[in-house]
């Protein structure tokens, strides 16, 4: 066997991908460590240096992913999301770069794409983007629209909340999520304007109680499709395994019938 096959193999194993989840869980550890002070000034060098070795793990598990899909490796979205995440942590942490380093962190992500429960929901999520596309751009056509309606209606009384187009546009989004919207914010308007609940309950109810769960029913929806799509390849791949060792057991049988003596 080939060294690129026998490398290939190795990645491929469960023991390879464990070893990899347990660097990268340990790196994030030692990232969180780096935030303390106490911790940093009792064992700093010592947690630089781990984390450097971290790192070095995962660049050697880049090349030689790199080694043995040679250009295909570009062609993984998964790949290039591991890539981009190591190649942010070799940055030099200075001056402008400071701020990349700190994206370091990010290094934790990549349980995502060793872990494959993990990594369905992903691609779950990405597969509901379209679908989700729809949904935001009407939030947006109806943020715009309450936003224009809410400076007008209540913008003389209440500048602090809705002056201008974007003062109300994040007063609506706060009112959207329930964050203190009926006492900081609605009786308040109220108080001067009590009609004002004609506005910002059909908003709620359109809003928060329509549109966010439609955007969760699409998710869920997505997700259940991946799951659907796993369980069919995993029955497909089930099934031609059976078939494949039914016509092993079919090829032995033949055989030994023609190694048999003839009968007399």
């Amino acid at each position: 066997m080939a060294l690129r096959d026998r490398i290939a193999k190795w990645l491929d194993t469960s023991a390879f991908r464990n070893t990899i989840t347990a660097v990268i869980l340990f790196n994030a550890l030692l990232l969180g460590l780096e935030t303390s002070d106490s911790a940093m000034a009792a064992a700093g060098g010592m947690i630089r240096l781990l984390d450097m070795a971290c790192l070095s793990v995962f660049v050697i598990e880049i090349g030689l992913k790199l080694f043995v899909q040679r250009l295909g490796f570009f062609r993984s979205g998964w790949n290039l999301f591991d890539f981009t995440i190591v190649g942010v942590s070799l940055v030099p942490g200075a001056q402008v770069f400071s701020v990349l380093r700190a994206l370091r962190v990010l290094r934790l992500l990549r349980i995502i794409s060793v872990a494959p429960r993990l990594r369905r929901v992903v691609e779950g999520l990405i597969n509901a983007l379209p679908g989700m596309g729809s949904v935001f751009l009407l939030m947006g056509i109806i943020f715009y629209i309450a936003s224009v309606m809410a400076t007008k209606l209540f913008g003389t009384s209440f500048p602090e909340w809705f002056g201008s187009l974007g003062q109300s546009a994040y007063s609506l989004f706060q009112i959207m999520t329930l964050e203190s919207w009926s006492m900081g914010i609605v009786r308040p308007v109220m108080e001067t304007h009590p009609w004002a609940w004609a506005f910002f309950v059909p908003f709620i109810m359109i809003t928060t109680f329509a549109v966010v769960n439609l955007l969760v029913g699409l998710i869920v929806n997505s997700m259940q499709d991946a799951h659907s799509e796993e369980e069919t390849t995993r029955t497909d791949a089930y099934r031609d395994e059976v078939l494949l060792r039914l016509e092993a057991i079919e090829q032995r049988i033949g055989d030994l019938r023609e190694a048999a003596p003839p009968r007399k």
